[in-house]
């Protein structure tokens, strides 16, 4: 076989090689966006009961009014609903905490009651403020079944600060950031309610 035989078969095999891989990663690219997208859902969705909803609320995010908070600042809104009525608000939020932004989850049911909330994204010191992130949290469990005014507004604030609520042990500046920013949600809610559950204003 004459060298430039090999050469040629070299190439042949090379831009066979280049080929296939291209065309692997291309039709495999829908299927991982697709498990991704599942991952996401499921990570944005598990604050809410399973059978609570019956549409993709992630596919048609919320248009947020005046996203800047007075403590927090809105970044996302998600509408989940069943049979077309909507069953819940999900929205997220992002606030500074101790070490850096804190980017929550907060859901809310129809009734401007709150269903939960959970840390997607920190960078709070390990082993005091970063123990939001853990799922699922006793701390922030703590905070289900709250309004904008249940408690008051004085009550939405740390036992030493004359509010209800506990801290994080070690993490005075990162529970407070989390407990404004929950209220914050809530009375942005309150404030939306007809936009973000998609009712007419004459309602």
């Amino acid at each position: 076989m004459s060298r430039a035989t090999s050469i040629a078969i070299l190439v042949l095999l090379t831009g066979l090689g280049i080929g296939l891989t291209w065309l692997m990663q291309h039709t495999s690219a829908p299927r991982i966006a697709a498990e991704q997208r599942l991952i996401d859902s499921r990570n944005l969705l598990d604050l809410l009961p399973a059978d609570s909803y019956d549409n993709q609320p992630l596919e048609q995010p919320l248009t947020l009014e005046n996203p800047k908070l007075e403590n927090s600042t809105l970044l996302m809104g998600y509408r989940a609903s069943k049979s077309g009525q909507a069953s819940a608000v999900l929205l997220r939020n992002q606030v500074l905490g101790y070490t850096g932004t804190i980017e929550l989850l907060i859901a809310i049911d129809t009734s401007g009651r709150l269903i939960g909330v959970k840390t997607l994204k920190q960078s709070e010191t390990p082993g005091l403020g970063a123990r939001i992130a853990d799922w699922p949290n006793a701390w922030l469990q703590g905070f289900s079944g709250k309004s904008s005014t249940d408690p008051a507004d004085a009550g939405w604030a740390l036992k030493k600060d004359q509010g209800q609520f506990d801290q994080i042990a070690g993490a005075t500046t990162t529970s407070r950031a989390v407990i404004n920013a929950t209220h914050d949600a809530l009375r942005y809610f309150d404030e939306y309610r007809q936009s973000l559950l998609g009712k007419p204003s004459h309602e």
